[in-house]
């Protein structure tokens, strides 16, 4: 999944950048734009704890104002993996992504997350590969 990954929606243009692995963890940067305007940021750290991909996610709004405490990132477990698809879900199970490689240049990414009532809501987002 490494690379840079496009996709436009009406609440804005949306850019994924995924490094290659290096030692034992990749990062991501993740923004939204609107009307020529950044909307907000992510970043994202997957390193290996206990032999293990841990997603570590941290927001941030315009000004790099952060919405997790410093020392609290969102922490995703791998939860399943196979040939080009890997799953994360937050410790409660309240919020589960995953990343699948498609085609070579399409990348899907679904985020479900449960509601206040507990039901559940799924995005999907479908990138295409920056060229």
């Amino acid at each position: 999944m490494a690379g840079t990954w496009t996709q436009k929606l009406e609440w804005g243009d949306m850019e994924e950048f995924w490094s290659e692995p290096m030692g034992d963890s990749m990062i991501s940067s993740f923004r939204v734009v609107k009307d020529g305007r950044a909307v907000f940021y992510e970043f994202v750290v997957i390193e290996e704890q206990n032999q293990v991909p841990v997603f570590k996610m941290r927001h941030f709004n315009r000004g790099s104002i952060g919405w997790e405490e410093k020392d609290k990132p969102l922490l995703f477990y791998l939860v399943g993996i196979e040939k080009n698809k890997a799953d994360f879900e937050l410790k409660d199970k309240s919020v589960h992504l995953t990343y699948q490689l498609v085609a070579p240049d399409k990348l899907d990414v679904i985020l479900a997350e449960k509601d206040k009532k507990g039901k559940l809501k799924k995005d999907v987002f479908n990138y295409s590969q920056k060229k």
